[in-house]
């Protein structure tokens, strides 16, 4: 699926850039499945009063609005995996066949075929993004979900058990990124030789940002199409200055058998040539994986998610 310049590109420059990857038959499926999703969060925040605008008068966006404006939990229920910590029996994630089907697009996954051979597992490293604007956000907002995220590596958030593992980061654009609606920057410099120091606060954040800043690309790309990083890229993405939401996933596929970097969570076999009959084909196989591991960790003791001690000497 991917040509040889870009095979080539990826491996010198450690990120490519990738139009087209997905048809608007499957971003409408997902922009349908999460309106559910946001009409029945909205609901809820207005039956239990914490917010006070009714909501046949809101369509998607400005409901996304006031939950942000109210410093409610807008990012946690619609995303793809559990919390990293405090883990509880009702805490919410989204789990359905449209995000399903898009992680499993065959043209999709022919390109990380390309990428990392033919026996995938799909990671439990995966995340929404919807950013809003500027508008919608407090001032002392400093979440790598909601603000700016800045500059780090992906190996960076995993655990060091996955430092050998290959893997690749997808990261799916839903609507347009732009450089205005803050779109994803690298470093120039392409996949650093080793993982670089990070430190732990708000954000998961490489030491030196404004080093990186200083020598970065922006990397734009149109709804459907995706940027795909190595582990090891240094990346950040822009400030949302647009006036709309910029929305994307971030989804992550290591080679079967290696480490996650997050084994408290449950992975799948999206892809096998050697054994066919390994891949999961059903949502709600994956959604009931989910929700065992969700009643597990909530009367378990529960293993730190990220290697990095927020006391080390560089942090300070």
């Amino acid at each position: 699926m991917l040509s040889t310049e870009q095979i080539e590109h990826f491996n010198t420059k450690g990120y490519l850039v990738v139009e087209d990857l997905v048809g608007p038959e499957v971003l409408t499926a997902i922009r349908e499945e999460y309106a559910v999703v946001v009409d029945e969060l909205y609901q809820k925040w207005f039956d239990e009063g914490l917010v006070d605008v009714a909501p046949e008068s809101l369509g998607f966006w400005e409901k996304l609005d006031q939950g942000y404006l109210n410093d409610l939990d807008v990012h946690q229920p619609m995303n793809l995996c559990l919390p990293h910590g405090n883990v509880k029996l009702d805490s919410p994630m989204h789990s359905g066949p449209a995000i399903f089907d898009l992680v499993n697009q065959p043209k999709l996954l022919d390109m990380v075929e390309d990428l990392i051979g033919p026996e995938i597992t799909v990671s439990p490293i995966q995340h929404v993004r919807i950013k809003p604007p500027e508008r919608a956000v407090r001032k002392d907002e400093l979440r790598a979900h909601v603000i700016a995220t800045d500059w780090h590596q992906d190996q960076g958030v995993t655990l060091d058990e996955a430092d050998d593992t290959t893997m690749i980061t997808v990261w799916m654009a839903v609507t347009d990124a732009t450089v205005e609606n803050g779109c994803l920057q690298v470093s120039a410099d392409g996949a650093a030789d080793e993982l670089l120091p990070h430190c732990l606060n708000k954000q998961v954040s490489i030491v030196g940002q404004d080093a990186l800043s200083a020598n970065a690309i922006p990397t734009p790309v149109k709804a459907g199409g995706a940027v795909i990083f190595h582990p090891l890229t240094p990346h950040a993405s822009l400030t949302n200055k647009s006036d709309g939401y910029r929305w994307s996933f971030d989804l992550r596929f290591n080679v079967t058998g290696q480490p996650t970097g997050r084994s408290q969570f449950p992975e799948y076999i999206a892809r096998s040539r050697k054994d066919p009959s390994a891949v999961l084909t059903d949502w709600k196989e994956l959604k009931e994986m989910w929700d065992e591991t969700r009643v597990r960790l909530a009367s378990d003791t529960y293993l730190p998610q990220h290697r990095w001690d927020i006391d080390n000497p560089y942090c300070a």
